[in-house]
């Protein structure tokens, strides 16, 4: 059936008959943002009659191509892709392959897309044209024009296959996209190829300097996906993740983030406040709206910035500002021109739009990375409906206000955050009912250490346990403080506190031989004067580990849950080696000691 030549009479029959019925199915690949777990939104992939030659694209495109159909044959895939979508109500971006020579056809109908989306009430910003990289273009020039006309209208641009054709960063830097798609050659087996590994670092480097987002495209193994983490990609799509599907999942479920390993969404931030919060009430316009009428609006209170613009379903689809729409009615015949048409023809048509339960914190990302002005707003809304605009500069200092705040209490030597984030990561937990398990970290010997190897190599040391701390926390919901001293509490939000507490151990145990000098190494320790001035044998630096799961209904603030977590921290100091003590008693027990006393005890 492969091996059918493509002028094949049979395939023309079939493929005319396909078009004639309409018999196109879309399927749906989930792309997903594994920096904040969640879906970035689906790619459509077409697929020809069940059982035909022409089922799958590669064969179907080229037949259409052939037979001068191809133009015909994108138009339905796009519009079932359309439909589909937005009949399965599927959250994010719908990403769109179009071939250039099909968008370069003098025959293929002009607006199609754009009167698509309005056909099936999808909002522009919405859709992503993917242009391959991989077809041939005579005409740049032409093709640039065409990208720029779909931008201008409100679609975001993507280049696929991105190192698999011609033009590559040429096509690139022309074209300026929203999104690369890198191709599924680099992404193969990247972890053992060091060629592939640089290639992807110049691509997410170049990523940066022309705010483009990289997806990373047919990830097929675990070993793929977490070395693109840890480059610093956040867009994966692949089967590793998802197959395409009918129905596709909206959702990446706990335990497949946990089987993936994927680092916790903000690491080891605990800012917690949403951007609903600053989200300023203020009455929206419709995008059949004249811009004299939203002029007037903006006469009548001066101390508006902007305005909303929405679709009928109250959905926002734009964002206009007073600064742009009166300088084009200063300009020369710019009344004139613009007054009776509608708002669309001015506003910005890709606003930043959030969910009002997005943290300020990953919104603040979204921000920076793409370079929003800072007199600008961006629109919350709730259920995708419009809720209200928030200011850039309010969510600036209220994430700068945190900031600082938790530098105050910082922990000098190592930056991580010290008691009092750790007495509020605790406490919001309390307070919000969520089960968690506390571990209280602690070096054995460190003071002789510090006596015989010198300051400098003690503060090493304990840099280094932070180090390997958030290294091993990385994998799993933790958040990691540095109580004081050489004492670290961890706070896990997961099921793997056991596990990640013994990899603590051996790494460190593994990692801090370096600091001590060979003999030592192969003595398992050395000999040091005591407090009483008599010699003992001091081994290497060990971990005491205690690890509690509190009660939610018998801890009522931080200082019980430390209370239970230095008790067993005493019970794990009574072995001789690293040892983990997992404690279950889960309710406080009198005295009651607070975290801030545990500080003094470090460095007493």
């Amino acid at each position: 059936m492969d091996n059918a030549p493509i002028n094949s009479p049979l395939d023309l029959k079939t493929l005319e008959e396909l078009l004639q019925q309409g018999a196109v199915r879309t399927l749906f690949q989930p792309i997903y943002d594994i920096s904040k777990q969640h879906v970035l939104g689906f790619e459509a992939l077409s697929r020809g009659i069940t059982d035909s030659n022409l089922e799958f694209p590669d064969r179907l495109f080229a037949i259409a191509s052939e037979h001068g159909k191809l133009s015909e044959l994108e138009l339905l895939c796009r519009e079932k892709a359309i439909a589909r979508f937005v009949e399965l109500d599927l959250p994010g971006k719908l990403f769109i392959n179009v071939s250039p020579n099909t968008l370069l056809d003098p025959s293929h109908p002009k607006g199609e897309t754009l009167h698509l989306v309005q056909k099936y009430r999808l909002s522009a910003n919405r859709v992503v044209i993917e242009v391959t990289e991989q077809d041939k273009v005579d005409d740049g020039f032409l093709l640039l024009k065409t990208i720029e006309h779909y931008r201008q209208l409100g679609f975001n641009i993507a280049i696929d296959d991105l190192g698999a054709g011609y033009s590559g960063l040429k096509q690139w830097s022309e074209l300026r996209p929203d999104f690369v798609k890198v191709d599924r050659y680099f992404i193969d087996h990247c972890d053992q190829s060091a060629v592939k590994r640089e290639f992807l670092k110049s691509i997410i480097e170049l990523a940066k300097v022309t705010n483009t987002s990289v997806i990373a495209e047919g990830i097929e193994r675990l070993e793929e996906l977490t070395l693109l983490e840890k480059l610093g990609i956040d867009h994966a799509q692949g089967f590793l993740l998802a197959r395409p599907a009918h129905e596709p999942p909206v959702i990446l479920e706990s335990a497949q983030v946990a089987q993936l390993r994927l680092r916790p969404p903000g690491g080891n931030s605990e800012m917690t406040m949403s951007v609903g919060l600053l989200a300023q009430i203020e009455g929206a316009i419709d995008q059949s709206t004249r811009c004299k009428d939203a002029h007037k609006r903006f006469e009548k209170n001066k101390l508006l910035m902007s305005l909303a613009v929405t679709n009928e379903f109250q959905q926002p689809v734009g964002l206009l500002h007073r600064d742009q729409l009166t300088e084009v009615f200063a300009a020369p015949y710019g009344h004139a021109l613009y007054a009776k048409k509608p708002v669309t023809e001015l506003m910005d048509k890709q606003p930043l739009i959030v969910n009002e339960n997005a943290k300020l914190d990953v919104v603040s990302q979204q921000i920076t990375e793409q370079e929003f002005d800072i007199r600008r707003h961006i629109i919350v809304t709730r259920d995708e409906k419009y809720l209200g605009l928030a200011p850039l500069r309010d969510i600036l200092k209220h994430i700068t206000e945190e900031k600082i705040r938790h530098a105050q209490h910082a922990n000098p030597l190592t930056m991580l955050p010290g008691n009092v984030a750790i007495n509020e990561a605790i406490e919001q937990r309390l307070r919000t009912q969520k089960s968690f398990s506390l571990a209280y970290v602690d070096l054995n010997h460190f003071k002789q250490f510090n006596d015989l190897y010198g300051y400098a190599s003690g503060d090493s040391v304990i840099k280094l346990l932070a180090d390997v701390s958030v290294e091993v926390c990385a994998q799993s919901q933790c958040f990691v403080g540095h109580i004081g001293g050489d004492d670290f509490m961890v706070v896990f939000d997961g099921q793997d506190a056991e596990q990640v507490c013994h990899q603590i151990i051996n790494q460190f145990e593994l990692q801090s031989k370096a600091f001590f000098t060979s003999e030592h190494v192969d003595a398992g320790g050395y000999w040091a004067t005591n407090r009483e001035g008599q010699k003992q044998f001091v081994p290497l630096l060990t971990l005491s580990i205690g690890l509690v799961r509190p009660d939610l209904e018998s801890c009522h603030n931080s200082h019980q849950v430390a209370a239970l977590a230095t008790d067993a921290k005493k019970e794990a100091k009574r072995y001789r080696n690293s040892y983990l003590f997992v404690c279950n008693r889960r309710k406080p027990a009198a005295p009651v000691v607070s975290i801030q006393s545990m500080a003094q005890e470090c460095t007493m």
